[in-house]
């Protein structure tokens, strides 16, 4: 199982058990130093969330790659660490606490660049001689800092795009995959498929935000949208962008037959990561996932072909095709460590090494995060995952605004989707006002 499913969810509550109620000691994070000799024998830990054996054994070979360059460096790695864990330790410090740790929640670098518990590492660039804006992409640096301190590096990235089923398509006799969402709406009505009881037999697009990846920034990435504006304040209910947005998802419910009897065909789908996934079953002939679901799928050897694009941009921005949703692994270097210059010798290797971050990419099936990595010719290039390639390479591809509250105003968002796609919210435009009045307030009381 790639380690991006663990993230996406249940990771949007880790803001939550990160820094609410213990607000404080997320402000007054262990002090450290950037005072020691990398060339001197020194053991370092690593925690990292990943925990999968493909992954682990990725893990260990990248350590002793890193290692067998630097001889009296040592790593001690410690796996499958959330979140909230790491958290605790680096607001302890201490001889146990870890000094390089990554992260798989993107929304939680605010917190950590404001809170200082991540290190700032500019000052480690400028004197190794990184040129971060040429080394990485500028979507992942944007994601990757927060008011102007850079307290986390890329490490590995995801993309999400359209995964589409062919036999389908052609049954339809569809030609290619849809560009505009207008033609999205037109494609998945003529890839539905009826029962004789008058249920799905086949649905085109599962537009409900509960659907496995289905969460509404992925989707909302297409128009590139302004959460904040320059002051930080929430700009959702000033952008049209916003409305066009939930009313072309709201439009695709419609034209496949309502809420209700969409979210009742949902309950039929199995697991995510099972057999049972709606899309490898045949019972979605689209669906928005990320790049890892290529993998899966040539494993499961679904009863179909299958194949990848970019998903959708609105009719008005046609140019723009290709875009997609960016996220992905962040890593740092711990305020408390007392060795932040070997520290930073391992988390150079782990993210700006092309070679490294090649081989790291190709063993775990993710997008690499360099755009020396992503030209590679050792990158594996198999057709389905050059599409996430050139998501990740496209200069209108966005991620998520890095927040001081972390992901509390993604939350607040997807709570707010479920209520609009639900008809719950006969207002929208008053309902995006009270929207961003509870992002501001959280946003606000994360300060004090």
């Amino acid at each position: 199982m790639p380690r991006t499913h663990r993230r996406h969810a249940p990771a949007l509550l880790v803001p939550l058990l990160l820094c609410v109620g213990l607000l404080a000691g997320c402000a007054n994070p262990a002090r450290g130093s950037a005072d020691d000799d990398p060339t001197r024998p020194v053991t370092l830990r690593f925690w990292h969330g990943w925990s999968e054996k493909n992954e682990v054994k990725a893990i260990d070979e990248s350590i002793a790659r890193f290692e067998r360059l630097h001889p009296d460096i040592r790593v001690k790695a410690t796996g499958n660490v959330s979140d909230a864990t790491a958290g605790q330790a680096l607001r302890a410090g201490g001889s146990d606490a870890p000094d390089v740790v990554s992260s798989f929640t993107t929304d939680n670098v605010g917190q950590y660049c404001f809170s200082g518990m991540w290190a700032d590492l500019d000052p480690f660039m400028r004197k190794s001689g990184l040129d971060k804006r040429k080394v990485f992409p500028k979507t992942l640096l944007a994601y990757t800092s927060y008011e102007g301190k850079q307290c986390a590096l890329p490490l590995l990235a995801d993309a999400y795009g359209l995964y589409y089923n062919k036999d389908a398509f052609e049954k339809a006799g569809i030609s290619r995959p849809p560009r505009t969402m207008s033609e999205f709406r037109e494609d998945a009505v003529k890839l539905t498929r009826r029962t004789s009881g008058g249920s799905y037999r086949q649905l085109g697009y599962m537009p409900d935000f509960r659907f496995y990846q289905n969460s509404p920034d992925r989707l909302f990435a297409q128009w590139a949208p302004r959460y904040f504006d320059a002051e930080g304040k929430a700009h959702l209910a000033d952008s049209p962008d916003t409305k066009e947005f939930f009313r072309v998802q709201r439009d695709l419910i419609s034209a496949q037959g309502g809420y209700g009897p969409l979210e009742k065909f949902r309950t039929t789908f199995g697991d995510e990561m099972s057999s049972q996934n709606a899309f490898l079953t045949g019972k979605v002939a689209m669906h928005m996932d990320g790049e890892w679901r290529g993998l899966m799928l040539n494993e499961a050897k679904p009863s179909f072909r299958w194949a990848t694009a970019p998903m959708p941009v609105p009719d008005d921005r046609p140019d723009t095709y290709g875009r997609g949703y960016l996220t992905g692994t962040v890593a740092g270097i711990a305020h408390s460590s007392k060795h932040q210059n070997a520290a930073w010798e391992l988390l150079k290797f782990l993210t700006a090494d092309t070679g490294q971050v090649v081989a790291f990419a190709n063993a775990i099936h993710n997008l690499p995060s360099t755009n020396a990595a992503l030209a590679s010719p050792e990158l594996d290039r198999e057709p389905a995952f050059r599409t996430f390639l050139d998501i990740a390479a496209n200069p209108h591809s966005t991620g998520m605004p890095p927040s001081v509250n972390g992901g509390q105003y993604i939350v607040s968002l997807r709570d707010f989707s479920y209520d609009v796609e639900a008809g719950r919210v006969h207002d929208l435009a008053k309902g995006l006002r009270r929207l961003d009045r509870q992002i501001d307030d959280d946003n606000l009381q994360s300060r004090n």
